[in-house]
């Protein structure tokens, strides 16, 4: 037989070699396994261990008693331990050592990219010379283990989790709880608050539930409470200029009430109604003015 890096095998110790470990057997073959890559009771020759195969760090084939976090083709949740500039990201594979996320792998705009302490789901593959690698997993792989989302779940706040960050929206993995797997969302890039990177855990709300089971998910807060919230932010930022007035106002452009506030224009002119409503705020020549208690029209 011939052994494949990323995966399980069932060898028969064939000798103890002291100070370093013990060869294992394979037809004609053979692989050492280290003394510090046993788990439990020290083998005898002539035993069958169950071990993973892997390259060590001078590249040779080894083995170890260690339960990797998964083997050769299957998918796991890994955690980001390191970063590499030029490599990319480094993960925990559950035996002590790491697995190799390629950066080609990874988004190209930096702030996509995950942390140290993200988890992302990959496939375990291997390069062109067969060492071991990681693969980012997409929908072929999550949607066969993800289900249909209960109606229940319409307008509920979720925890979700990024698998594919993109300009145009986000594609997450929904926690599924008890329920199971999880179910695959999208936040489109006008229902995000920021953006949102490979790997990490984002809280957002269920606003509609598609026919094949999917979710499209907002960041955003529900009208009534984010006017509330939105209104309260402009009041504070009046009260913190100097002359208690700012250049924006219903005319201001969408993009410059984005950049300056992070909210939208629709946003922006519910919360500016709330205000002048209650009499707080004035308008006049695109200038926002907080009102005065003396005379709310001297502005």
């Amino acid at each position: 037989m011939s052994l494949i890096a990323g995966t399980i095998e069932k060898l028969e110790v064939r000798r103890e070699v002291s100070p370093y470990g013990y060869f294992l057997g394979a037809g004609d073959e053979e692989v050492m396994l280290h003394y510090t890559e046993l788990v439990g009771s020290k083998p005898k020759p002539g035993d069958k261990v169950e071990v993973f195969i892997f390259f060590d760090t001078e590249d040779r084939i080894a083995a170890t008693m260690k339960k990797p976090h998964l083997t050769l083709g299957e998918m796991a949740l890994l955690e980001v331990a390191d970063i590499h500039p030029r490599l990319g990201c480094f993960l925990e594979m559950g035996l002590g050592r790491q697995l190799l996320l390629p950066l080609n792998e990874l988004p190209e705009l930096i702030e996509l990219r995950p942390q140290v302490g993200d988890k992302v789901y990959v496939l375990m593959e291997h390069d062109k010379q067969g060492r071991l690698r990681a693969k980012l997993a997409g929908e072929q792989e999550l949607a066969p283990k993800c289900f249909a989302a209960p109606d229940s779940w319409k307008g509920q706040t979720v925890t979700a989790r990024v698998y594919k960050p993109l300009q145009m929206g986000t594609f997450a993995l929904v926690d599924g709880g008890v329920l199971g797997f999880g179910v695959i969302g999208m936040v489109h890039s006008s229902e995000r608050s920021r953006l949102l990177r490979l790997g990490e855990t984002f809280e957002a709300r269920v606003s509609h539930i598609r026919e094949d089971g999917r979710v499209n998910l907002t960041m955003m807060q529900r009208k009534e409470v984010g006017r509330d919230v939105d209104s309260a932010m402009l009041l504070e930022f009046l009260n913190s200029r100097p002359d208690k007035s700012m250049p924006y106002s219903d005319a201001t452009p969408p993009d410059i009430i984005k950049q300056r506030f992070g909210i939208s224009k629709s946003a922006f002119k519910r919360a500016l109604g709330k205000l002048m409503k209650e009499g707080l705020i004035t308008q006049k020549e695109n200038w926002t003015h907080l009102a005065q208690k003396e005379d709310s029209s001297n502005e």
